[in-house]
């Protein structure tokens, strides 16, 4: 069994080989990983079952049991998306600067892959194909960890993605995949071989990752989403949008945990959402205010900050939407929340004054989602600023570099004023791209 340095060293090589392939040998690889795929469903459905009976055996949720599931319905998405991804143009060596900074000298801004990336995501096989082929449509390399529910899928799937890679005539290890939390251990100290580390999961995980690694780390944490329906709000409208982001699917990171509502509509409201969520199993929390008017359970300050992954739902009243921004900047997870309002103006300061990656208007917070945007799939959504935010694609697995193309140009002559620089923009892409 190789050490994770050895992992580490031939991710490299293989990064470093994918940084030079062209748009259709790419491409090439995801069209092989659909027909492995293919080939091989009947082992992988058989891990799956593996993986679901000894989940069900160590009393998973039901939730999770249905994010752990990979079965054919999984699949045919898992291959949409693939078939949806190359049919995206080439993230790698876009222009997105020209500039002459003086005659015959110019300068351009290339888009490129970051290198290798390690990714640390939960117990959902499906995560594995999405966040390893957007790592090859992009040039980079995966050193992966799923959770160990998923342990037998994922090497299933793992192992697929790297027959594409060999039929492709790719170097193999543009895919590698941990076992143990050892291997995670050793992963975070690799700075010299890792580029990019991505953890999906808890807070605390994600603040663990970045207390104990020098390298940089772009963190998917808790999805605690919120709702905030206004005075403004057309009920029936507000009615579809909270059950859909709460209950179209409870486990995943886009789905509504906290309701806010407008005092001046909530003896209103509230009864009749009650009753709709009631129907569906939900159960329900809420403040003071909340549990007189609907006779719900009474919710702690700790769930403000909770994320269920489960049909529960905590809900609070609040004056207006200057209360409500502060109610989501203060215990939100910066990933997504809407307001429900006709108003444009309260829209604007709602929009305008949430600090997460995802501000919506009158639209469920399930559409948080790289496949929906249109990026073919997702790594993960991330909560922070820098350098990708919110559903992460392509093209947040990407950096540039600047290429400068010259004539023989140097600093002496600028010094001596026989070079004078014009740094004009131009409009043309990089030549050599």
């Amino acid at each position: 069994m190789r050490s994770l340095k050895e992992m580490a060293l031939s991710a490299r090589q293989a990064a470093l080989q994918l940084a030079v392939t062209d748009l259709h040998q790419r491409n090439h690889v995801l069209a092989c990983m659909i027909d492995v795929l293919k080939e091989r469903k009947a082992d992988i459905f058989r891990a799956n079952r593996k993986d679901l009976l000894v989940a069900e055996e160590e009393c998973l949720s039901a939730p999770l049991l249905h994010r752990l599931t990979f079965q054919d319905e999984k699949l045919q998405q898992v291959i949409h998306g693939l078939s949806d991804l190359i049919a995206l143009p080439d993230p790698i060596g876009k222009t997105t600067l020209s500039r002459e900074l003086a005659k015959d000298l110019r300068l351009y801004r290339v888009t490129c892959p970051i290198g290798v990336i390690g990714v640390v995501f939960e117990s959902r096989p499906d995560a594995l194909v999405q966040i390893t082929s957007l790592a090859l449509k992009s040039g980079n390399s995966v050193l992966l960890k799923g959770g160990r529910e998923a342990i037998r899928t994922n090497e299933a799937l793992c192992e697929a993605l790297r027959e594409a890679g060999r039929r492709a005539g790719i170097h193999e290890d543009f895919a590698q995949l941990l076992v143990s939390r050892e291997e995670v251990a050793d992963m975070i100290k690799e700075d010299q071989l890792i580029d990019l580390l991505i953890p999906r999961g808890s807070n605390a995980f994600v603040q663990y990752i970045k207390d104990n690694s020098r390298i940089p780390v772009l963190g998917h944490a808790d999805g605690i989403c919120h709702v905030y329906v206004d005075r403004h709000a057309d009920l029936e409208k507000a009615w579809q949008v909270c059950l859909d982001s709460k209950l179209q699917n409870v486990s995943v990171c886009n789905a509504m945990e906290t309701l806010l509502v407008d005092r001046s509509i909530a003896s209103i409201f509230l009864p009749e959402m009650g009753r709709r969520f009631r129907e569906k199993g939900t159960r329900l929390l809420g403040d003071e205010e909340v549990v007189k008017l609907i006779g719900c359970e009474c919710a702690s300050e700790a769930d403000w900050r909770t994320e269920y992954l489960n049909a529960v739902l905590s809900i609070r009243i609040v004056d207006g939407v200057r209360e409500a921004i502060e109610h989501i900047n203060t215990y939100g997870s910066h990933h997504t929340d809407c307001i429900v309002t006709e108003d444009r103006d309260t829209a604007a300061q709602f929009l305008r004054g949430v600090d997460s990656a995802g501000v919506y208007q009158n639209v469920s917070t399930r559409f948080a989602d790289g496949f929906v945007y249109g990026f073919g799939a997702e790594v993960g959504i991330a909560t922070g600023k820098i350098h990708a935010r919110g559903p992460m694609g392509m093209e947040g697995l990407t950096t540039y570099k600047y290429m400068l193309l010259g004539n023989g140009q140097t600093m002496a002559a600028v010094r001596a004023g026989e070079i004078i620089y014009t740094h004009r923009d131009l409009v043309e892409d990089c030549p050599i791209g």
